[in-house]
């Protein structure tokens, strides 16, 4: 418990460095989301390659999201994903009831036009880790209600 907060914190101020040296140079807001997620694709890469060096080869993309919900999750926040769902056509839609870098913020509704910032690392994380198995993605992120929110994974077939 005692790492969490730390990461907590630093993620707080990644965000709001970034935005803060934004506003200095007028940079608009879906250039700071994309700066975001990179950092995160990222961190992304290099902790998969840590947590998959001892583990054996996956069967099929099925196994890796359920690897990525399970002990991807856990080592990043500390508990697995609440929900995965898939059409088996590509499209995974991961559900975390009580994600750790939304519950630090209101669950009023004037919030939620400020989430996407603070999911846009987690969405490079999770598009880096994929990414460093071999599986090319698009991932997305909405919330409805805070601190709950979806991850969309859409595969890409190469």
């Amino acid at each position: 418990m005692a790492d969490e907060a730390p990461f907590q914190f630093l993620h707080n101020e990644v965000i709001h460095y970034i935005y803060k040296s934004a506003e200095n140079g007028e940079t608009e807001n879906g250039k700071n989301i994309t700066k975001l997620e990179n950092m995160g694709f990222r961190v992304g890469q290099g902790l998969i390659e840590r947590l998959t060096k001892d583990t054996a080869r996956f069967k099929d993309e099925l196994d890796i999201m359920k690897f990525i919900c399970k002990d991807f999750w856990t080592c990043v926040f500390k508990k697995q994903i609440d929900n995965l769902r898939t059409n088996h056509q590509g499209i995974y839609v991961l559900q975390d009831n009580k994600f750790r870098l939304l519950s630090q913020l209101s669950a009023g509704k004037q919030y939620l036009e400020h989430a996407p910032k603070y999911l846009a690392f987690t969405c490079g994380l999770v598009r880096g880790a994929l990414s460093n198995l071999g599986v090319k993605s698009i991932v997305t992120a909405e919330v409805s209600v805070m601190p709950a929110c979806k991850f969309q994974v859409m595969i890409q077939k190469m």
